[in-house]
């Protein structure tokens, strides 16, 4: 609904009982079926691994968390927002087809006239595949916030909300907002908000058009 002019869908029981490599094997299937121009993925952990395993099978450069993807006259350039933000590099693969992960707020979504054709993708299932099986799964318990690394709008707290009863404020916030709670590593370490919403180099990286960092201190 949104571009695609045409969809290559595929399920089957190997995603949900294995690890990654079926998912490698669906991409890469779809590769030889489309032959594009390039291959993009979303930035994810999960996604950059499968983005990865794609580009050594079919022998071609990888570029990872690109914030900008544009046409160039010898392929695809992306740019890249690297060192804390401090810089912003613009490169392009060499070799073979493009693959390239993309982090999530990098383009806002454009409705467009029509949604393209659905068609079913053949995959076959390596022996790989089945060599990492998942034995459990436990959800999360939903906050009913957005997902920290996808939202575009993030509401963090640090060492200066002083103390775990104050995060409420944070909370409230990030409620107003529609946003997501995050936290530093020093209110982390401290117990005040649990791990899984720790922000930054030791903990989740965050591409959100809007962060409000409440008593957060360093660069």
């Amino acid at each position: 609904e949104h571009g695609a002019v045409r969809v290559l869908a595929v399920d089957a029981p190997e995603f949900g009982e294995f690890s990654v490599v079926p998912k490698v094997d669906a991409v890469q299937a779809a590769v030889a079926a489309v032959s594009p121009a390039a291959v993009l993925v979303s930035s994810s952990a999960e996604g950059k691994e499968v983005a990865a395993r794609v580009a050594v099978r079919i022998g071609s450069g990888l570029v990872t968390d690109a914030v900008d993807v544009e046409a160039g006259d010898e392929g695809p350039v992306v740019s890249q927002s690297v060192f804390a933000a401090g810089f912003t590099t613009r490169s392009r693969v060499t070799r073979g087809v493009p693959v390239i992960t993309v982090k999530p707020n990098s383009a806002a979504p454009e409705a467009a006239p029509a949604a393209g054709a659905v068609e079913e993708l053949a995959v076959e299932f390596g022996e790989l595949a089945r060599g990492t099986r998942v034995v459990s799964r436990e959800a999360r318990a939903s906050s009913g916030r957005p997902e920290l690394t996808e939202a575009a709008i993030v509401v963090s707290g640090g060492r200066g909300v002083n103390g775990a009863e104050n995060f409420r404020v944070i909370e409230e916030l990030a409620d107003s907002l529609g946003a997501a709670v995050g936290a530093s590593r020093a209110a982390v370490d401290a117990g005040w908000y649990p791990h899984t919403s720790q922000v930054g180099q030791t903990g989740k990286t965050v591409s959100p058009q809007l962060y409000v960092a409440a008593g957060i201190s360093g660069a």
